[in-house]
């Protein structure tokens, strides 16, 4: 009697460890991806998520182990095996070359476009794949990728590596894939990836953004100190369970969310209401307000220009009244170059300086009272800052302004990629500051944020249409002023 073979697996990784000198970031990691599977991948970071990504499509060799794409072994096969095995990758930190078309990127990912006329075959493809993942989408795929919205790049590469060019995907990683992205644009996501895995596609899904792992995924993996520390189905979870099994406390929103100023606070930034806004905007000592609505609507517009008219710019001032996190910290935040101290330490150099020269002991304490408060996963801050996982990085930018004498912090989407313990953690900080007399601007496209806020504007068009504020700040305030006017 024949007995029917089992599948194997689209990708199976056995006994992978890898080590970046001291740190050892997988330690005999077993992991199987199945067809029509969709595995939701979570930890805090430097959990080890980002490493067994990069040894799953062929970026990373493992120091001891092995992977395998469809039962067929890869040892050093690396990025190509990877993808002759049907793997594609959306990293966390985009890959798409800002200096070409979005015709242009799709052709470097695919070279099955090849040939005569192949410009006007990419572009076909990825206008219709754009189309069917985000419908109603205004992206113009003739022009370059640097003119594109954050959101819109992560939207263009979403759909480069879901495209079919003569052969279809197998396993696509989304490495927080909506980090970028509104609600509304998210939910169109997470809509196309189940429709991807019911047709026999497997995902792997990293996001911290547990909503999204509870409504999508079929199984969930936790990591924890470079290992597999559970693997069972997405029903046996609910958002605590999941969060406790990470290994964190989960806060209640009450408690995080106790708002200060009620508006009695001595204005520091007043604006007249322009470009057809409704409302003016002003900023109180010690508040925290919120930028709200649906992205590319002008949020990260008016942070920019609050910041161009109160910085310094070329010629330093001492001390600074205004500091910048940024969102993209691979483009605006990082210096790829530069060790973690130094990329904290850059943002007020003249406190650290004696006769013209930074005083390094100085420098080093501070250093290492940030890397304690706000748990900077590294062994050595002279490290490069690429070492860091992504989160880990955001950390060091929100040190960097937070170690400033700065009055009023900007922040542009600044949690992207941090785990649900360290946003906790960063929300304390933010309020504590606040009360002692901070004032944050803040741009989040993640509500449970917005909610934090004492006050929050909504943009639509890039014109404030909505001023929120106390009990009126919820979701369903922030939509419907998001969508009024809007065709039916």
């Amino acid at each position: 009697m024949n007995i029917p073979s089992q599948p194997r697996p689209v990708v199976s990784a056995r006994g992978v460890r890898v080590a970046f000198g001291a740190v050892t970031a997988l330690d005999g990691v077993d992991l199987d991806i199945d067809a029509g599977e969709a595995l939701g991948l979570v930890g805090h970071n430097g959990a080890g998520k980002s490493t067994i990504v990069n040894v799953v499509n062929g970026g990373l060799t493992p120091h001891r182990g092995g992977i395998a794409y469809s039962g067929t072994d890869a040892a050093g096969g690396g990025v190509a095996a990877a993808r002759a095995g049907g793997v594609r990758c959306v990293f966390q930190e985009l890959s798409l070359c800002p200096n070409l078309t979005v015709a242009e990127n799709t052709r470097l990912m695919h070279q099955g476009l090849a040939g005569f006329g192949w410009r006007k075959r990419a572009l076909a493809l990825i206008r219709a794949k754009l189309a069917e993942i985000f419908p109603g989408n205004r992206i113009d795929c003739a022009g370059t990728v640097g003119e594109l919205s954050i959101a819109e790049r992560q939207m263009v590469e979403i759909a480069i590596n879901f495209l079919d060019v003569g052969e279809s995907p197998k396993l696509v990683i989304l490495d927080e894939p909506t980090s970028s992205l509104d609600a509304s644009l998210a939910e169109q996501l997470m809509a196309h990836v189940r429709r991807f895995v019911a047709s026999g596609g497997s995902v792997l899904l990293i996001s911290h953004i547990l909503g999204e792992i509870l409504s999508t995924a079929t199984r969930i993996v936790v990591m924890k100190d470079g290992k597999v520390v559970t693997s069972r189905p997405v029903g046996e979870f609910t958002a605590k369970s999941l969060v406790e099994t990470m290994g964190s406390v989960v806060r209640e929103k009450a408690e995080a969310g106790v708002r200060g100023p009620s508006g009695t606070a001595p204005p520091v930034i007043e604006l007249p209401a322009a470009n057809g806004s409704a409302f003016g905007f002003t900023a109180g000592r010690g508040e925290i307000v919120g930028l709200a609505g649906l992205g590319g609507h002008g949020q990260t517009d008016m942070l920019l220009s609050l910041y161009r008219a109160r910085s310094g710019n070329w010629l330093p001032r001492r001390p600074e009244e205004i500091a910048f996190v940024a969102g993209d910290r691979s483009l605006n935040g990082t210096f790829a170059l530069w060790s973690i101290l130094r990329n904290l330490s850059v943002g007020d150099l003249g406190a650290l300086s004696r006769a013209f020269a930074v005083d390094r002991g100085r420098e080093a304490a501070l250093g290492e009272a940030w890397k304690a408060k706000m748990a900077i996963r590294t062994p050595d801050m002279g490290n490069p800052i690429l070492s860091l996982s992504g989160g880990n990085q955001q950390k060091v930018l929100f040190a960097r302004a937070l170690a400033t004498p700065a009055s009023i912090v900007l922040m542009d989407d600044p949690m992207r990629g941090v785990d649900v313990g360290t946003k906790q953690d960063v929300y304390a900080i933010l309020r504590a500051e606040a009360e002692a007399g901070r004032t944050f601007v803040w741009y989040s496209t993640e509500m449970d944020e917005i909610r934090l806020c004492d006050r929050v504007y909504v943009f639509r068009d890039g014109a404030i249409v909505a001023e929120l504020k106390g009990a009126d700040i919820t979701e369903e305030g922030v939509l419907a002023a998001s969508f009024s006017g809007e065709a039916a």
